[in-house]
């Protein structure tokens, strides 16, 4: 059974808009942070925004103003709002959540921007 389901990349064009969903499974609990992390290629993982379970939120000044993360705690599931699209967001993005039980990771779903 995989705990972390993503969904939700594909292609989209410049300017265009993408909504990412990660659900976690409910074997995972006491949930501290959810985050997305994306990696192009040739280049490392890097981390996108992150919220806790309180709610407060920080992301990364190359997408900041563009992309939003939120979450709903009942459903175990953190998005991310990505607007404003640029070719340079090009990457498999990854969820990963971090919880008293252990820190797990997506597979990841590939978001390509092209015209």
């Amino acid at each position: 059974q995989e705990q972390l389901v993503e969904s939700g990349g594909g292609l989209v064009q410049p300017g265009g808009s993408l909504r990412l969903s990660c659900a976690a499974s409910r074997s995972i609990f006491n949930i501290i942070a959810m985050a997305w992390y994306r990696q192009a290629p040739g280049k490392q993982r890097e981390l996108v925004a992150v919220i806790t379970s309180g709610g407060s939120t920080n992301t990364a000044d190359s997408v900041k103003g563009r992309f939003t993360i939120s979450r709903d705690n009942a459903k175990n599931t953190v998005y991310l709002q990505m607007n404003s699209l640029k070719p340079e967001d090009t990457a498999v993005y990854y969820c990963n959540v971090n919880s008293v039980v252990g820190l797990y990771w997506g597979r990841g779903t590939q978001v390509t921007v092209s015209s």
